[in-house]
């Protein structure tokens, strides 16, 4: 009796397991439908939540930006001002007719005008004084010396820094070169380095170092009889 039951339950069993692989390639036919349903309904709503997106960096990106001020008022540029290159018009030590220009680069983005630059030697076997009376400033660069700019010039006697400010503040996007006047070149020669600091216009402004120009001077070479 129990193998003739066993025999009967076979086609049933076998029934019964087709008919479950039916309903289970079924629903997983249901189910792939249903996920590629839901893939483009996320993907049209990811394109309209892409639109908010792009515009909101276009907004970030495609306007002036403002400088950054604190709560005690304190304004300070948003982006760096550069220091594009530092030269001597000649590297011979002793030299009295040299004069060394910083050449500046101001962004778009830096939100405010330049107001003053400080300039300080950092490195160097000798100290160098400078006629400040005959520091001149220009648009442009010291290759391309362009509109002159009329600045005022006073030195730090504590700190040796020489600070230059312009009279009408230097908006941002145009390129300038200020030409400090040494009274001579140092008398030992080597590696010399100046530090930069830009100041935006503000009755209190945080200064931005830019870093440090560097000047070489050499020996001056003796022909022997």
């Amino acid at each position: 009796m129990f193998a003739i039951n066993c025999l009967h339950q076979i086609p049933i069993l076998m029934i019964s397991q087709e008919y479950l692989s039916k309903i289970l390639f079924n629903h997983s036919i249901t189910g792939i439908k249903c996920f590629r349903s839901m893939y483009k309904q996320v993907n049209f709503i990811g394109s309209w939540l892409f639109v908010p997106i792009t515009l909101a960096l276009i907004g970030t990106s495609g306007f002036p930006s403002q400088a950054v001020q604190a709560p005690d008022g304190t304004v300070s540029f948003e982006s760096a001002v550069l220091l594009v290159d530092a030269y001597t018009t000649f590297s011979g030590i002793r030299v009295r007719q040299a004069r060394y220009y910083f050449d500046l680069q101001l962004p778009e983005n830096i939100g405010e005008p330049l107001k003053k630059v400080v300039i300080q030697q950092r490195r160097g076997s000798d100290d160098i004084e400078f006629r400040l009376e005959e520091t001149k400033a220009y648009f442009g660069d010291h290759r391309h010396k362009e509109e002159p700019l009329e600045s005022f010039t006073s030195v730090n006697e504590e700190t040796g820094e020489v600070v230059v400010e312009f009279k009408n503040p230097i908006p941002p996007g145009n390129n300038l070169t200020i030409g400090i006047k040494p009274r001579r070149n140092p008398d030992v020669g080597g590696v010399y380095l100046f530090g930069v600091t830009a100041f935006p216009e503000g009755e209190k402004s945080r200064g931005l170092y830019l870093g440090a120009g560097r000047l070489h001077f050499f020996e001056s070479f003796h022909w022997s009889n």
